[in-house]
């Protein structure tokens, strides 16, 4: 009898780690390796547990005779050849779900605190600087989001804007049918024509990658405020700076970056970021909106639920 060995490859809420312990399997957490330390070593186990940092990719899955399961913590997708590893037999499982309503929450506080100047105000305040005019915001009653994206995420934050007064309306290009009282579906023309405010909440892949670029930008009908919580390449940033350049956009709140290696950003990266750091219309936070206590907990339950479902025996 053989108990089947689950590798743990980055720094997750140990409630997933206990349960599969419970389960009788063999966890071994090895939450600092690199994909070559990885590649070396899969052949090993029949579980792999992985959040962001790992690339799985035909060639490490090819190398993973063993593999039965892959439990990706989080949403996207896009760091996984899931079509491959399902040709393979292996289930790939994720939980979306458990960071949702953080996602959401962050991005209505993003948008509140752009429209108000409030990040901007409160670096002045610090520095003994009292301006009120210069920091007049505007109310959120009456404008019109756009939200582009209508999954897990795009639904709750959709959710919460209730009693605001505002008007919603929804895009997603594989779903219909999910119009509400208070969400109006609506193609993304219409969201261009209308929409004071846009909220990305897409995965990333072929079709979603710089989504917002000079012609997004060019066919919206009136200056718009951008929040994007999903995925830095949706948003291209040479041209998201040429939108604030042209006062086609009001501001940007950014969760996410086309280049996240913050500390090693070099050339045009580097150049962008210190251009947006500069401005007093842009708030950047460092891809925490779904990192909060409760979702770092949730994102393990809900895997081990799916795995759960799965019915995958510890042994064999």
């Amino acid at each position: 009898m053989h108990r089947k060995k689950v590798i743990v490859t980055d720094f997750l809420h140990p409630y997933l780690a206990d349960w599969l312990l419970e389960k009788g399997f063999q966890v071994d957490l090895q939450e600092a390796i690199t994909n070559d330390e990885l590649f070396s070593i899969i052949g090993n186990y029949e579980g792999l547990v992985l959040s962001t940092k790992i690339n799985v990719t035909p060639t490490l899955i090819d190398k993973a005779q063993n593999l039965e399961f892959i439990a990706r913590a989080g949403s996207g997708m896009e760091n996984i050849d899931v079509a491959y590893a399902q040709s393979k037999g292996i289930h790939v499982v994720n939980s979306p779900e458990g960071n949702a309503n953080a996602v959401a929450e962050h991005a209505v506080g993003l948008t509140l605190a752009l429209l108000n100047n409030i990040v901007k105000a409160d670096a002045e305040i610090r520095k003994g600087i009292w301006q009120r005019e210069p920091n007049r915001g505007e109310e959120i009653e009456g404008k019109t989001i756009g939200i582009i994206g209508y999954g897990h995420t795009g639904s709750r934050f959709a959710a919460k804007w209730s009693g605001f007064g505002v008007t919603i309306l929804a895009h997603d290009k594989y779903k219909s049918g999910f119009g509400t009282a208070t969400v109006i579906e609506a193609s993304l023309e219409a969201i261009q024509e209308k929409a004071d405010i846009i909220s990305f909440h897409l995965p990333l892949n072929r079709e979603t990658q710089f989504y917002l670029n000079t012609e997004f930008v060019n066919k919206m009908k009136r200056p718009f405020w951008l929040i994007n919580t999903s995925r830095g390449k949706i948003v291209k940033t040479a041209n998201l700076i040429e939108g604030l350049d042209e006062g086609k956009i009001l501001g940007a709140a950014l969760d996410v970056f086309e280049n996240e290696k913050f500390y090693q950003l070099e050339g045009t990266d580097l150049d962008q970021m210190q251009n947006l750091t500069k401005r007093h219309n842009i708030i950047l936070t460092p891809h925490v909106a779904g990192w909060t206590h409760t979702s770092h907990l949730n994102l393990s339950k809900i895997l081990a639920e799916k795995l759960d479902a799965l019915g995958i025996q510890s042994v064999k």
